[in-house]
């Protein structure tokens, strides 16, 4: 899994989940920007570094989330007796990859029941995020991300796969990492109000790339770890 296109397809996702999840996320932007004091919003600027902000406090916190899965991982490999384990994930990965090519392409919606799991959590969390209302201080805005990272979103669960199957500690962080940098353009333009982006996203076509992109990688980073394996 050493090979950038995980990291590559892991960008991917995270530049189409936000505008997949722009319903959830967008709600949550809103209540963001909303929640920020007037003096703040009226100067883009400050409200870029509230904005920034947020967006550290949840890859930080994503990153966390990569850390303890590859972790995870780790030991789920030496348990199954490391070669094996690692040849399994391997597979394990590209599969989950595959289905998410699916689901980005719109060839699979069913996959949308992997979203519901994350609802009960979200469900405590919320209240939390509210507490932090209205976000006054650049560190509220951080705390507010690093809650929001836990926001229930499909294709984070997905990454976090992947995550795991990595099999180690420092490279789920990093690929969680490159998800949530994927994030970032969606995000930060949401913010300030970018339609074209998310009307290129939210275009079949352009989803239908982006998945076959990201199937392409999965079964490209299959052949390139069996060349590995053979030499």
């Amino acid at each position: 899994m050493d090979n950038p296109a995980t990291f590559a397809s892991a960008f991917l996702l995270g530049l189409f989940s936000t505008v997949h999840c722009v319903g959830m996320c967008g709600g949550i932007i809103g209540a963001l920007s909303l929640g920020l004091p007037e003096s703040i919003r009226k100067h883009k600027l400050r409200l870029f570094m509230f904005v920034t902000a947020f967006n550290v406090g949840r890859i930080l916190s994503y990153m966390l989330a990569g850390l303890l899965v590859g972790a995870l991982g780790m030991e789920l490999f030496q348990s199954a007796g490391f070669e094996q384990g690692h040849i399994y994930l391997r597979y394990l990965a590209a599969a989950v990859m595959v289905a998410v090519g699916l689901y980005l392409a719109g060839w699979l919606p069913q996959l949308i029941f992997i979203e519901k799991i994350g609802v009960p959590v979200w469900k405590k969390l919320e209240p939390l995020s509210r507490k932090l209302l209205p976000v006054t201080t650049l560190t509220r805005a951080l705390a507010y991300g690093l809650i929001w990272g836990w926001l229930p979103c499909g294709l984070v669960y997905f990454v976090l796969l992947t995550a795991m199957a990595s099999g180690d500690a420092i490279r789920g962080s990093l690929i969680m990492y490159a998800f949530g940098m994927g994030t970032l353009p969606t995000l930060i333009t949401a913010g300030l109000a970018a339609s074209w982006l998310r009307s290129f996203a939210a275009n079949p076509l352009a989803r239908q790339i982006a998945g076959s992109i990201v199937i392409a990688m999965a079964i490209g980073s299959l052949f390139i770890s069996m060349e590995h394996h053979h030499h």
